[in-house]
């Protein structure tokens, strides 16, 4: 299970099925990122594609010397689009694809605006996500639902970037989704009435265990976005912000100006492959060995061409040495901006103290911890609001709190109202109130042992104690200890057997951290193959835009109603 690889395959599908010759590539802008993360434009021209389009672009030229490759999500905006290019067309010939499973009515208009018969090909090609590492994928969505009920267009386009991952990679799941959000709910059973109307397309061969879908909600573990990260991308998510594996450094202090946007991509970039999952001190040693590295073969000033063979040798070798100092000063410029902003914002020790309140419970060390940070002039508005958020998520119900008064210094560091909101909107949004699960406090006796002795043996690395919650649920899962009680399948049929495929989607946004939990398993489970989406990877900053949006809409969530209560 790779969703990268499908998401290639696809593109490779389209390219070859159009036959030799010059090619333009027709999108629009979903599916502009889609293509973008998996493949590079370079990569793209060597099959000849020369051109890239968007289908709503107005200005485009008549080209008809060029064959189309068209790559659109089936929307009636799109549907529209072609119908005005086929009657008009720019190009000789048209092979069409969609994302996604397309109606037939569509199909019948598309028909009938090809008057002058242009049009070789239409078939639905599913690479509707994106497909950010090969275990990871997001629908690059913000803001999906309205208190705890789902904004409907979203609701929509979920079930239909979920059912596309689902036919990319040939499952037909048993569907478990998590019973303490109705969320979680409405996307299984919309899921689910898409596999029973497509049965056709979902008729793959069957498998001695069948794969599963767990659909899980974000608010349930509110904690793990909130922490800052000490791996390589999920750090340059949290400090620098990727998006679609591009990111923006303009601002960074003397950049130079084919440094100012990046693309980090571990299909096209071994040291980001090689480091994706290390953490940040291992990094370090590494950029100071592919600096050596690449000082040894840099091509000296005088190097003497005495003939032909010289020149032609150093001709052969220079693409190579330029690619090379692009990747170290690409990865130079990055990992110096994260060492900076590091030592400005002396993240090592807010993260000691995020880190003490996620996975400890003593409330008389974690509020002398996060008294004497908040006296630092040096932590930011946005570091001091996580630390008062992480407090409030981990003692919000404890006798001695001392919410108010941080809430006050938070006041008297100027700290704007906006972002003292955001402290109640995040408790409000993944509260106990709110929670299905033991976020916080384990109540049996082997999940306290297990804390217990994890404390004992001690984490060789203080800023990593933090498992994400989602590490307890898969490791229940793949033991066949997850909980029907919390977990229910839709439907009658429950799995026997140890699952093998996995498919897990986060409502709300999953986290690099995640990723990285289902990256270890993935290698420390022989037989068992997991993937992780969202409808949004996060960095904190986007996930309190998330909560912010969900609770803005909720004027009733306050009010002691249940988790069950705002059902719709």
């Amino acid at each position: 299970m790779n969703v990268t690889l499908a998401v290639k395959q696809y593109v490779s599908k389209m390219i070859e099925n159009s036959g030799p010759g010059m090619k333009v590539l027709l999108m629009d802008r979903e599916t502009t990122s889609i293509v973008s993360v998996v493949y590079t434009q370079s990569e793209i021209l060597q099959k000849e594609v020369y051109l890239f389009e968007r289908i709503d672009s107005q200005n485009r030229d008549s080209m008809k010397h060029l064959k189309a490759i068209c790559f659109l999500r089936p929307t009636k905006e799109n549907v529209q689009h072609l119908i005005q290019e086929l009657r008009r067309p720019k190009y000789s010939v048209y092979f069409i694809y969609f994302s996604n499973v397309i109606s037939k009515s569509e199909i019948k208009a598309l028909a009938e605006a090809d008057e002058q018969e242009v049009v070789a090909e239409v078939q639905e090609f599913y690479g509707d996500f994106i497909a950010v590492n090969p275990h990871l994928f997001s629908l690059n969505l913000q803001g999906v639902s309205r208190g705890q009920s789902w904004e409907p267009s979203m609701l929509a386009r979920s079930t239909q970037g979920l059912t596309a991952v689902l036919l990319a990679l040939k499952k037909c799941p048993m569907i478990r989704y998590q019973l303490s959000s109705d969320m979680s709910k409405r996307l299984a059973e919309s899921v689910k009435q898409i596999i029973t109307k497509e049965y056709e397309l979902f008729d793959f061969r069957k498998t001695e265990v069948p794969p599963l879908l767990l659909i899980l909600d974000r608010s349930d573990d509110a904690i793990t976005p909130l922490l800052n990260q000490w791996t390589y991308q999920a750090m340059v998510h949290e400090l620098l912000g990727l998006n679609n594996n591009r990111i923006d450094l303009s601002r960074v202090p003397g950049i130079s100006k084919d440094l100012r946007e990046v693309v980090l991509s571990a299909e096209n970039d071994e040291f980001y492959a090689n480091n994706l999952y290390l953490n940040f001190g291992e990094i370090g040693t590494n950029i100071k060995n592919l600096m050596e590295d690449f000082q040894k073969k840099r091509p000296k000033g005088q190097q003497k061409l005495e003939c032909i063979a010289d020149m032609k040798a150093f001709v052969d070798n220079y693409p190579q040495f330029k690619k090379m100092s692009g990747t170290v000063s690409k990865h130079v410029t990055v990992v110096g901006e994260l060492s900076r902003l590091v030592s400005e914002r002396q993240l090592m020790e807010v993260s000691e103290v995020e880190q003490e309140l996620a996975c400890q419970n003593d409330h008389s060390n974690a509020q002398q911890s996060v008294r004497r940070l908040m006296q630092n002039p040096r932590l930011s508005e946005l570091d001091a609001v996580r630390l008062v958020m992480l407090y409030a998520l981990r003692y919000e119900r404890h006798s001695s709190s001392i919410l108010p008064s941080l809430m006050d210094e938070l006041s008297r560091r100027g700290v704007s109202e906006r972002h003292r909101r955001m402290v109640q909107a995040v408790v409000d949004y993944g509260g106990k109130r709110v929670r299905g699960s033991d976020l916080i406090t384990p109540t049996d006796a082997v999940a306290i042992t297990k804390q217990f002795f994890r404390g004992l043996k001690g984490v060789e690395n203080v800023y990593a104690q933090h498992q994400p919650l989602l590490h307890d649920t898969l490791d229940q899962l793949i033991k066949g200890r997850l909980k029907d009680s919390q977990f229910p399948y839709l439907g009658a049929s429950s799995l026997r057997d140890r699952p093998q495929d996995i498919i897990m989607f986060v409502i709300g946004g999953a986290t690099y951290e995640e990723a990285l939990t289902v990256y270890n398993l993935n290698r420390s489970t022989p037989g068992v193959r997991i993937i992780l989406g969202g409808t949004n990877i996060h960095n904190t900053k986007s996930f309190l835009e998330e909560v912010m949006s969900a609770t803005s809409h909720s004027c009733d969530r306050s009010q002691g109603s249940s988790r069950h209560g705002n059902r719709r």
